[in-house]
């Protein structure tokens, strides 16, 4: 959201309690910005902890050492003084403190500027000289947020990515949904981010709805819980899920930060989002996995298949997603298969997370009656799933809950199933 210079002679009213007061951090803030924030803290609900002196480009430890553990409700990012060096900590803070949410502050209001920033991961963008109104409705938003997230649900976002085309993704996210219902009762949504030829709806029987996911992306100005049930379909398993277009459009137009904003709101409403997403490394997957819980790769053991684990691995790396996040699925698996696991383990330099048996024709029967837990327990395809979904979604103790609480805390992944 661009944000312009605007009189206003009455600050409006914060949507958050005076008792938790907002917390805020500036990054290369200039001295006539710092000022005001300070000005504006008298009259308002937030808290200025420090202003940090520089943008840490090459500083790859824990982000958390210097905005502050616990981190911020917000970081006020300068974009004038290094516009790079402001995008890159940006996307780390985005990444890395899921909970704080990012503010540009730049002098310049050109829409490539505002575009960059948001493609950074940026919530807000305040235009120079920061106008009080604004900037208070701004953290009033993000006072509400923190409120409803105290109030619903916080989902664990599950992405599923194929290592090319036809590696049974679909088939494995349809499957872990329906078990994290029936055999574990986890509240659970699946989300289809393919822009054509998605096939999560017609895998669960469904060939009749009035929306799609991009149409929802397109709306996240409005989104509210009655809107969101205009597009959600509900599936007999239990399973809610958003499908993908069922035209083909030659281009779709997804606005930056839409993804991160639309998640953000479907996380309070479900306790698992499980999002199947087409091969490759766009903007809107890349902007997902950045702020997911897990990435299951999914393969088969096939040489074409088990190269682009390995390119996808290299380049989720050099864009700094945490290793532990990206888990490696051999779907099709079988025992005695001319490739064998410790040949895959190899050329993948990782441990294979999970091994899905090749199960090819009763699959088939399951995404033929449209309802992936029809003969639950009948066949090892649907048992090893079963044992996965476990293995996901099994309930935490009260131990397990404080201590995975203080690793998200720090910005570590939690991890499940170990």
């Amino acid at each position: 959201m661009t944000m312009t210079a605007k009189d206003s002679a009455q600050p409006p009213a914060l949507d958050f309690s005076p008792n938790e007061p907002i917390s805020l951090v500036g990054v290369c803030l200039d001295s006539s910005t710092s000022e005001s924030l300070r000005v504006f803290a008298k009259s308002a609900s937030f808290s200025i902890q420090k202003n940090i002196a520089n943008y840490r480009v090459e500083d790859y430890d824990s982000i958390f050492e210097w905005i502050g553990d616990p981190p911020p409700d917000v970081c006020l990012v300068d974009f004038d003084q290094d516009p790079r060096g402001a995008a890159i900590v940006a996307q780390r803070i985005h990444s890395e403190s899921r909970e704080t949410a990012v503010f540009a502050v730049s002098s310049q209001s050109e829409p490539d500027a505002i575009i960059q920033a948001m493609r950074s991961g940026c919530r807000e963008y305040l235009v120079k000289p920061i106008n009080q109104e604004q900037l208070l409705n701004a953290m009033a938003r993000v006072g509400g947020q923190r409120r409803e997230r105290k109030e619903h649900h916080n989902a664990r976002v599950l992405t599923f990515m194929g290592a090319k085309g036809g590696c049974g993704v679909t088939t494995l996210v349809t499957q872990m949904a329906a078990l994290l219902v029936n055999s574990c009762s986890r509240k659970s949504l699946v989300v289809d981010l393919h822009p054509d030829f998605g096939d999560a709806a017609l895998y669960m029987g469904l060939t009749k709805y009035g929306y799609h996911f991009f149409e929802l992306l397109e709306n996240t100005d409005r989104l509210d819980a009655e809107l969101l049930q205009s597009f959600v379909v509900h599936h007999s398993s239990g399973v809610d899920i958003i499908p993908a277009p069922a035209e083909i459009s030659p281009t779709r137009t997804v606005l930056p930060g839409s993804v991160g904003r639309t998640f953000d709101f479907l996380k309070q409403r479900y306790e698992f989002i499980l999002v199947d997403v087409p091969p490759g490394m766009n903007e809107e997957n890349l902007d997902l996995i950045r702020q997911c819980d897990q990435l299951y790769i999914v393969t088969v053991a096939e040489v074409s298949a088990l190269r682009n684990v390995v390119r996808q691995v290299e380049y989720l790396r050099r864009k700094q997603v945490p290793q532990e996040k990206i888990r490696v699925v051999l779907n099709r698996h079988q025992k005695h298969g001319l490739i064998t696991d410790e040949q895959i383990e190899k050329v993948i330099q990782q441990k294979i997370y999970w091994k899905v048996p090749n199960q090819y024709v009763q699959v088939l029967k399951t995404i033929s009656g449209g309802n992936p837990i029809g003969n639950i327990s009948s066949n090892e395809f649907t048992r090893n799933v079963t044992g996965w979904a476990e293995a996901v979604g099994r309930k935490q103790t009260s131990a397990e809950e404080s201590k995975d609480k203080k690793k998200q805390g720090r910005g570590i992944m939690g991890l499940w199933g170990r």
